[in-house]
């Protein structure tokens, strides 16, 4: 599985194909660009819209990031080489921007064409939270 880069135009709803850590009953997420760019987005609750996630575009902040995404993972969200693919990072914002920080050991991978998507917890020695700016 590849990240396509491909910039996100509009995804109206993903779909989790498993719950995401910390919210078990939320399976269904706007994804809403937040700037001009496509830098900064929203994963917000389709069911409870007061939980709001802020994600990244990992590939426009860590160009080399290529994490090893599991078959079954490829499976449940359909990917196949026509699909495309960007995965996300999940971003705590800190007390300012310089100290914002993104995810990168459990990163959000969304195929566009269907909307499926998935958080996934992957088994590599990344950080949890490495600086976005920095």
């Amino acid at each position: 599985m590849t990240d396509t880069g491909a910039e996100v135009e509009e995804v109206p709803v993903l779909s989790m194909v498993e719950p995401m850590p910390g919210f078990p009953e939320l399976r269904e997420f706007h994804l809403e660009r937040l700037d001009v760019e496509g830098i900064l987005f929203a994963l917000r609750s389709v069911v409870e819209p007061a939980i709001r996630l802020l994600v990244v575009p990992v590939h426009r902040f860590f160009p080399d990031y290529a994490p090893e995404i599991s078959d079954e993972t490829v499976a449940a969200l359909g990917i196949t080489p026509e699909s495309e693919v960007i995965t996300f990072g999940v971003v705590n914002p800190g007390e300012s921007v310089t100290a914002a920080t993104v995810n990168l050991l459990a990163p959000v991978v969304v195929d566009v064409s269907s909307g499926r998507a998935a958080q996934v917890v992957l088994d590599e020695d990344l950080p949890l939270r490495a600086p976005l700016f920095g």
